[in-house]
């Protein structure tokens, strides 16, 4: 439930549910509402589909931050 999501941070209910919003537009989490509860849950796929697109190109950073790296501590 959202007043469950919320009760450990130091935020509004109100501004908890517009956090929660961008991340249900985001396709993040999924919620379903029964009167007044409103239940939410995870939506891993996009999570893993993201992490997916991240891991071709993990090679690439690395090797351009190693690269970049050396060239500032020569510098320095």
């Amino acid at each position: 439930m959202v007043t469950e999501l919320a009760e450990p941070f130091a935020i509004s209910l109100p501004a908890v549910s517009r956090h929660l919003r961008v991340l249900e537009g985001a396709g993040l989490i999924r919620r379903s509402i029964d009167g007044r509860i409103h239940r939410c849950s995870l939506a891993a796929q996009p999570l893993r589909d993201a992490l997916e697109w991240l891991d071709r190109y993990r090679p690439f950073w690395e090797q351009t931050l190693d690269a970049l790296s050396r060239y500032v501590e020569g510098d320095a």
